[in-house]
């Protein structure tokens, strides 16, 4: 009885991923893998490429760029302390 469990259960997941078109996504990248005139040295890499995956590379300019973006933040955020001290400075004395 537990075999047919598990063979159900592996039906329903195969159901499942059909119906949520992962079969056909998988299919379209390993038919373009099979079709590239010359095969990549890093299957995986050309299957997150085809999939969408960042890079890499990507993914080392988006921390930088957001370790910036955060830098830039903390000075702007200095800058209007500053400005709103300044104009609570120029209320007092008025």
């Amino acid at each position: 009885m537990s075999v047919q469990t598990t063979e159900q259960k592996k039906e329903e997941f195969r159901k499942y991923l059909e119906k949520a078109g992962v079969v056909d996504q998988l299919t379209k990248v390993l038919v373009g893998l099979y079709e590239e005139p010359e095969k990549p040295s890093n299957a995986i890499e050309f299957i997150k490429k085809c999939l969408g995956a960042p890079s890499d590379t990507d993914v080392e300019q988006l921390k930088a760029d957001n370790e910036e973006l955060r830098r830039q933040q903390h000075e702007m955020e200095k800058k209007i302390e500053a400005l709103q001290r300044e104009l609570e400075h120029e209320r007092a004395k008025q």
